[in-house]
């Protein structure tokens, strides 16, 4: 037994308590001293009833993230669970924190189980493109059945302890110590008082095989033709849990779990999920601490403005929005009620929230309210002189200290903190719309920006519950950069002969959640030609330029607000339809450039596509723009639908192989230098036997 597992014996019980800061995950020394002590309980005499416990702040909460990839060490985590399941003495799990995956695992091999109020209970394997596969899909469904096991499984959601009691997963709920309340019920248990069985009566689920039968048919209807192979091998097993005596259900998990385990899905969604840890890793800032921010500025109410002060008074801070006029700040505060109000429909905010966060809200005309800011955040319309004259502005009014951030999507951040006159104090957030509900934000670390003001960024975005990315300062920064040239690839396949909607399907079919069309018609596309007439001046004229776009916004095609922009609109549908105007406009377009049109394939889209992403990426990483290309692939994909199952286009890159894309890269090339020309860094990893992961590390 090693000192991350605790063991005490008083009235006849012994308490196992696990103590593996900081979220006790099960790795192999907690799971190795975690059979010793059981081992040695229930071979002790004395021993009588059996409690496990956690130490800090959680109960495990799933697996050791250090152990992803890696070959496992024993014991295995079934062998745990198993051992606990049949240990000849009384087990009870005293839950608490966020009980996940293993964890939760681990709890249902007890005998019993009590929880705090406020634990969180849930099998998120799913989201690694895995199962449960320590006896979940075995064990759950015998305790709840076998429809609300699956949903629990497919969702990968959590619920609260409440809610777990009135499925039968969790046996008692308590608002005091969880410990000592399962110590008391062992030493009843252990002193004859109490029998666990009866205590805790399990009903039969498997005793009606008609209604398990029937509830895996309609899961099995409910996913579909589903991309990832995860949901379907969690619905085998749920029907192996009824099938099957239970040693061999769990043989049969643990194959499906090995085999889920191997796939490329789950190898990309581990990644995602750790690259989105290591984002907020900043070795660069010399240990310096955040400020305090508790008061928030927020100049501009439109949708993006509304959106960040909604988002900040979730996160407990008091808001100041800042509007030209009285009947534009009205719009805006109407915006964030609205915002709140359907937080509130969705059940992600109660009415008494939504009056204590609506007191911490104040509007008003002029720039002197922010004067006692801690940190104000601009979001007007992206024009370069109206944020110079507002930066400019803030500069002057609020105090010394206080942190001044641009919510620019594409402009020179250094441009606009000169305009303060005090350029370590400014920041760029860009975040996502919209805002409220989007997690990406993007940091932009300009030239003078000070460590702190760095680290106050990605502490507020912790707060808000998003995800920050650390990107240098260049048109578009990190996600916006590679999208142009996403759309870029995209042009020049429109003009050599596909279609917008044959790209949209193929986009579509490679997994993206919408094509880039149908997502440009969706944004309105005069946001992307405002940003080509502000570039139009320094356009390199020896490079190719696709005018499509143009010509539809010289149309009146300005997307779904307009009813027309690649595809045509009726009705104030969003589901637009393939329209013969726009095919015949890139006809013309095409012979007045004197372009043959060509078979395009899908499969040559989604190369072109993912060739363009991913050689975009590894310049911005030469570059210094993104500091590692997991966080590349976060901004993708939090920002930009890059589909998860993929882990982004440089995780993308490395599982299609480097070399192959490289080469493919010099063919484009080959056609138009500037654009397809290989980054220097794809020659550098391919001599060296390396991928782009390997660089996250360094």
């Amino acid at each position: 037994m090693t000192e991350v597992v605790r063991r005490s014996t008083a009235d006849g019980v012994t308490t196992l308590t696990l103590d593996n800061p900081p979220v006790n995950a099960l790795g192999k020394d907690l799971r190795r001293g975690l059979l010793e002590a059981l081992t040695q309980a229930e071979a002790d005499p004395d021993t009588r009833a059996i409690v496990l416990a956690a130490a800090g702040r959680t109960w495990p909460a799933g697996a050791d993230i250090r152990e992803f990839g890696k070959p496992p060490a024993e014991p295995l985590l079934p062998e745990l669970c198993a051992a606990v399941a049949t240990c000849t003495k009384p087990v009870i799990a005293a839950l608490h924190g966020t009980v996940f995956g293993g964890g939760l695992e681990l709890a249902l091999a007890a005998g019993g189980r009590l929880a705090k109020l406020g634990t969180q209970l849930g099998l998120p394997e799913v989201t690694l493109g895995i199962l449960p596969g320590a006896g979940g899909t075995q064990r759950l469904p015998r305790l709840i059945g076998a429809k609300p096991a699956l949903g629990l499984m497919l969702s990968g959601l959590p619920v609260a302890a409440e809610r777990a009691v009135e499925l039968g997963f969790v046996d008692a709920v308590t608002d005091g110590d969880v410990r000592s309340a399962a110590e008391a019920m062992a030493r009843k248990i252990a002193a004859g008082e109490v029998d666990l069985a009866r205590k805790f009566p399990r009903p039969d689920h498997r005793a009606d095989a008609t209604t398990w039968l029937r509830a895996v048919a309609s899961a099995r209807e409910g996913i579909g033709k589903a991309r990832l192979p995860a949901p379907g091998r969690i619905i085998d097993c749920v029907e192996a849990a009824l099938l099957l005596p239970e040693e061999e259900g769990l043989a049969y998990e643990r194959a499906a779990f090995e085999d889920l385990v191997g796939t490329p899905e789950a190898a990309a969604l581990r990644h995602a999920f750790l690259s989105e840890r290591r984002a907020a890793r900043l070795p660069d800032l010399g240990g310096a601490e955040a400020r305090e921010v508790s008061t928030v500025g927020v100049v501009g109410g439109g949708l993006m403005g509304s959106g960040i002060a909604t988002a900040l008074l979730s996160a407990g801070y008091r808001v100041t929005l800042i509007e030209r006029d009285p009947t534009a700040l009205s719009a805006g505060l109407a915006r964030v009620a609205t915002n709140q109000e359907r937080a509130v429909s969705k059940g992600r905010l109660s009415k008494a929230g939504q009056e204590e966060a609506w007191s911490r809200i104040a509007g008003a005309n002029d720039m002197a309210a922010l004067s006692e800011s801690d940190l104000v955040i601009e979001a007007v319309p992206e024009d370069e002189e109206l944020k110079q004259r507002i930066f400019a502005e803030l500069g002057a009014v609020t105090r010394p200290g206080t942190i001044l951030a641009t919510n620019t999507s594409y402009l020179d951040v250094n441009g606009i903190a000169d305009a303060s006159g005090r350029p370590e104090d400014v920041v760029g957030l860009h975040f996502f719309s919209p805002a409220q509900v989007m997690k990406l934000i993007e940091v932009v670390v300009g030239d003078s920006t000070a460590p702190d003001v760095t680290a106050t960024a990605f502490a507020l975005a912790k707060r808000m519950g998003k995800i920050a990315v650390r990107a240098g300062v260049c048109d578009g920064f990190i996600g916006n950069r590679i999208l142009t040239a996403y759309r870029t690839a995209t042009d020049f396949l429109l003009e050599d002969g596909a279609s917008p909607y044959d790209i949209d399907r193929a986009m579509v079919e490679w997994g993206f959640p919408k094509g880039p069309y149908a997502v440009l018609d969706m944004a309105g596309l005069d946001i992307s030609w405002a940003r080509r007439k502000r570039l139009a001046a320094t356009r390199d004229p020896t490079r190719r330029y696709v005018a499509i776009g143009d010509r539809l916004c010289e149309a009146g095609r300005l997307g779904q607000k307009a009813g027309k922009g690649y595809y045509r609109y009726s009705d104030d549908s969003r589901h637009g339809e393939e329209d013969p105007e726009v095919l015949g406009l890139i006809v013309a377009e095409r012979q007045a450039k004197g372009i043959v049109p060509r078979q395009v394939t899908d499969a040559e889209i989604q190369t072109r596509v993912l060739a363009a992403m991913a050689n975009e990426g590894a310049r911005i990483l030469e570059e210094g723009i993104a500091a590692r290309p997991s966080d590349v692939d976060v901004v993708m994909m939090l920002g930009y639908g890059f589909p998860r199952w993929r882990g982004g286009p440089m995780q993308a890159a490395d599982a299609a192989g480097l070399l192959g894309l490289r080469n493919h890269l010099k063919d484009y090339a080959r056609e138009e230098a500037a654009f397809w020309q290989p980054a220097q860094l794809w020659d550098d990893l391919i001599k060296n036997g390396r991928k782009f992961s390997d660089l996250n590390s360094e």
